[in-house]
């Protein structure tokens, strides 16, 4: 964690808000891991947090080797950076482990996404990560409004679905995220950034009223990503988890469980530690694997 910490703040240029080291019960029942000990440490960026766990008890899975970018595990956040070219010297400096061989200015036939600049690349852990930085009219205008800074904040996390239309029904119909955008990405530019050779993408993007967005990254080719793993838990390596907060939190759960979604903890819970900034959740899984947690608003 402390690797992690370090990274992430002396790098990237967030701020810890917290950090506390969670025994209750309550937590281990959300996260479906019971009996679990585990250090949370809340990064924050801008306006956006961050949040890292590392499982003091029971200890998780290694990720899988030899993952790619169109495994439906796949997860990232996309960090936005007012320069890319300093972005990108910060990182070499400190010899981060690419995905993308350098960053992708993304062409300007696509209406979408030309003039975009984007870079994958791994944190300590092999978690990706996307700096990104948007063209003069492109993305939330805020992202315009620098202030001097170069590591900006969090637009959005990213996740790989199998089908753009199921994926709709769970994060639009179920959630009530509203779409915000969408794109067919392909070319020499795509498939280095995303290290997919012949890599074809039908992106989607919603939001909320307020906070980061989710993208679903479709590969309409290749169609050989692996599926998520059907016995991941909190405590693997590779799980990730998209925090969202609810004004109705029972009348959600009662409605996720009618349309038969997979909860990982059993229903509404309530955890002791005010220091993880909420104190009531539920934790279920998408169509494809990914975990989403849902909170009591504040």
């Amino acid at each position: 964690m402390d690797r992690s910490v370090a990274f992430y703040t002396s790098v990237l240029e967030f701020r810890q808000v917290a950090d506390t080291v969670v025994t209750g019960d309550g937590y281990g029942r959300l996260e479906g891991v019971p009996g679990s000990r585990v250090r949370v440490v809340r990064l924050q960026l801008g306006d956006e947090t961050l949040q890292l766990m590392a499982w003091l008890h029971p200890t998780g899975r290694p990720a899988p080797t030899g993952a790619h970018s169109n495994d439906r595990w796949f997860q990232h956040v996309a960090i936005i950076v007012s320069d890319m070219a300093r972005a990108y010297a910060v990182l070499e400096a400190h010899g981060v482990e690419r995905v993308s061989p350098a960053p992708q200015r993304l062409p300007d036939w696509n209406p979408n996404a030309g003039g975009i600049r984007a870079f994958y690349f791994h944190d300590p852990d092999g978690h990706p990560l996307e700096i990104l930085q948007f063209p003069a009219g492109k993305g939330d205008p805020r992202w315009q409004r620098t202030n001097g800074r170069l590591f900006l904040g969090i637009d959005h996390t990213a996740i790989v679905v199998r089908d753009t239309d199921t994926s709709l029904r769970f994060y639009r119909d179920l959630l009530g995220l509203k779409i915000a955008g969408k794109s067919l990405n392909y070319g020499p530019e795509q498939e280095r950034l995303n290290n997919v050779p012949g890599a074809r993408l039908r992106i989607t993007s919603l939001r909320a009223a307020a906070g980061p967005g989710i993208e679903f990254l479709e590969y309409l080719s290749p169609r050989d990503g692996r599926p998520a793993l059907p016995d991941e838990r909190a405590n693997d390596l590779v799980h990730w988890q998209t925090m969202t907060a609810s004004a109705n939190l029972d009348l959600l759960a009662s409605r996720l469980t009618a349309a038969s979604v997979r909860f990982v903890s059993p229903g509404v819970v309530e955890v002791d530690d005010r220091a993880l900034g909420f104190v009531r959740g539920f934790l279920v899984r998408d169509p494809d694997g990914h975990a989403v947690q849902v909170v009591a608003a504040n």
